[in-house]
């Protein structure tokens, strides 16, 4: 079992060395702004590929994605009921706690309102 496991690793660790070796042997370095830019049927570019983003709705993804994952923690706190009550009252508490106090924080800077 020992000679299996050293060899496949070792087999491995060549792959991956022969791997690396070939990337840096035919790595190219040349970069020109034509050949980065994207492709408009051979003419330039009329406008820039990247659409303005607006920063208020990433900042509302960021925050649905914060309060999601909270989310999924509290999930199987019903679970955890069994474990101690007294830890699972600490646990739920701080949780809740922290969930609210972002609320809040989110409300008090008017990140809840789409458009003023």
């Amino acid at each position: 079992m020992f000679i299996i496991l050293t060899s496949s690793i070792l087999i491995s660790s060549l792959i991956l060395m022969i791997f690396l070796l070939t990337t840096m042997i035919s790595k190219k370095t040349k970069f020109s702004k034509e050949k980065n830019s994207p492709f408009e049927c051979g003419f330039n570019q009329m406008s820039n590929a990247r659409k303005p983003f607006s920063i208020h709705f990433f900042l509302v993804a960021t925050l649905f994605l914060i309060f999601d994952i909270e989310i999924s923690i509290i999930i199987p706190m019903t679970s955890l009921k069994m474990v101690s009550i007294n830890q699972w009252m600490i646990f739920s508490l701080t949780t809740m706690m922290i969930l609210i106090v972002g609320l809040i924080h989110e409300w008090n800077n008017g990140m809840l309102e789409w458009s003023k």
